[in-house]
């Protein structure tokens, strides 16, 4: 099988046409033909409760799950042309959770994404060592490139794989919920390092519970609700109270973030509490 290859002219585009994802013993699906598409130079985020079907994108894309109907799109390609390395040529994903088989050092690990671009012979090239390098210093651990993966915080293993993510050298990157157990400061630095490599031309699809934060960073905004998307679109338009207070089943409102001036969701506390 020849896979199409992108080029410059296609943009490297990513897309679900209508994809349906059926878990074994569960009576609904996870995706309910779910269809978007993430575009080259901008971050579309993903968003949604707790089993709202975000992860299962992922999934998806990866091929882990069947595709009870749809198609997954790479510049507008069917993704099942494609073999393992192919994809990951073109698409990094940094998946929610993973931990290695076994120890490794950082820069063994980070090292693991120039994989798709190495012969199967010899050793890591020049090259592939600077790929490294500018991944850790890009995603700001490159000090505990000798450490071993089980000494590091979790904090600091979310940044190593995104650092893994990096070294691939793709021009498609896909994060769910990049910055868990990250403080407010490197929270802060992934979305801007992501922000970073969007305007790089890259294209950047973000799942995250983090809906302020999306909100200040993201161009197009994709809500989940129980496997269908319950609304897309820019921020201003998906960022509405009736709209997020349904999905998310308790009460909000949605104010303007006071530095920039975009939307901002506020949490209430239930109506059926008192101080």
């Amino acid at each position: 099988m020849n896979p199409r290859l992108l080029t410059p002219s296609d943009g490297p585009s990513l897309g679900f046409d209508a994809v349906t994802v059926t878990y074994p013993g569960r009576a609904e699906p996870a995706l309910n033909g779910v269809s978007l598409t993430a575009l080259p130079g901008t971050i579309t985020a993903v968003v949604g409760p707790n089993g709202s079907g975000k992860s299962s994108l992922v999934r998806a894309l990866l091929r882990r799950v069947p595709l009870a109907a749809g198609r997954v799109l790479l510049a507008g390609a069917d993704i099942a042309a494609l073999d393992a390395r192919s994809l990951a040529q073109h698409v990094a994903i940094v998946p929610q959770r993973e931990e290695p088989v076994m120890p490794l050092s950082v820069r063994e690990f980070v090292m693991l994404g120039r994989h798709p671009r190495r012969s199967a012979f010899g050793g890591p090239s020049a090259e592939d060592r600077t790929h490294v390098e500018q991944a850790l210093e890009r995603t700001g651990i490159v000090e505990a490139i000798d450490r071993r993966t089980d000494s590091l915080s979790g904090g600091e293993w979310q940044r190593v794989r995104i650092a893994r993510a990096l070294a691939q050298d793709t021009r498609v990157l896909v994060l769910d919920e990049p910055t868990t157990f990250l403080d407010i400061a490197h929270e802060m630095a992934v979305f801007e390092l992501v922000d970073a490599l969007a305007r790089e031309s890259r294209t950047v699809l973000l799942i995250s519970h983090q809906l302020n934060l999306v909100a200040r960073f993201a161009e197009h905004i994709v809500l989940l609700d129980t496997g269908r998307v319950a609304a897309s679109g820019a921020v201003d338009d998906v960022m509405q109270g009736e709209t997020l207070e349904a999905v998310y089943d308790w009460p909000l409102v949605v104010t303007r973030d006071p530095a920039i001036g975009v939307p901002a969701l506020l949490p209430l506390r239930s109506r059926g509490r008192s101080r």
